[in-house]
């Protein structure tokens, strides 16, 4: 008996303060379409992959040996490839528009899964510096990895290129509203449960049984003035049909 009477109340809060909830909901969501489509800066991503090259021995057959070397040498590049080494001759082929820093965040090293390949990935503003800041990045780090490490076994396995119509892969702004939507949604029931937890005006009988411990033997109702006069006005008019019924009799 007490879990339906909790869930009642519980329905009856959120029926309540129902404006409220739904007020918090669209604000939210509201706000999270004018920021992601008004007011936060759309970023490209383009990549680019490298293979680190398996060598071969006298008699044609490969390495697994040198295979595991080159895998394991990847953690090493991922390292040169952001260093200011490289960097620098970067910054310096793609006109000096991006620093070191700017370039340092926005490019990404990683390999792909357990393979031989590097996958240099690069964020921006814009897509067509994003696909030559990510092609250059390659070849200013296959022309320099041979002096660097003294071997010659990156090769540019796909360079990055720009679609006819390239689409940002941030901000998503369904994504942001769906999610504003759901915290909205959770924040105005929060806060309705709140206010009604805060409450403690006696409204009813059963606030008054709950907060007393002691059964409603009667109510008192409030009576405005206009129901009062209402009901002279009522009066006097029944007077009056019975004056004149009598006079008629």
């Amino acid at each position: 008996m007490e879990e339906t009477i909790s869930l009642k109340e519980l329905f009856q809060t959120i029926k309540k303060r129902l404006w409220l909830i739904v007020l918090i909901t669209v604000l939210a969501t509201t706000a999270s379409g004018v920021v992601s489509y008004f007011l936060l800066t759309p970023i490209y991503q383009s990549s680019t992959q490298l293979l680190v090259n398996q060598s071969q021995n006298e008699q044609g057959t490969v390495d697994v040996n040198q295979i595991r070397s080159n895998v394991e040498i990847i953690s090493t590049y991922n390292v040169i490839i952001k260093s200011p080494s490289i960097l620098d001759k970067v910054s310096e082929v793609v006109g000096g528009e991006e620093t070191v820093s700017s370039l340092n965040s926005k490019i990404n090293v990683g390999p792909e899964g357990t393979s031989q390949v590097l996958k240099i990935t690069v964020d921006h503003e814009d897509p067509v510096m994003a696909a030559n800041i990510a092609n250059t990045t390659a070849e200013v780090f296959q022309t320099e990895v041979t002096d660097l490490m003294n071997v010659d076994n990156v090769t540019i396995l796909s360079p990055a290129q720009i679609g006819e119509n390239p689409s940002p892969i941030k901000p998503q702004p369904v994504l942001n509203m769906a999610i504003a939507f759901v915290v909205g949604l959770m924040a105005g029931v929060g806060l309705a449960f709140l206010l009604e937890f805060l409450d403690n005006t006696v409204k009813n009988e059963q606030d008054v049984e709950k907060l007393l411990g002691l059964p409603v033997l009667g109510s008192i109702t409030v009576i405005e003035d206009k129901d009062i006069q209402e009901a002279i006005k009522q009066q006097r008019l029944a007077k009056t049909r019975t004056r004149g019924e009598t006079v008629g009799s």
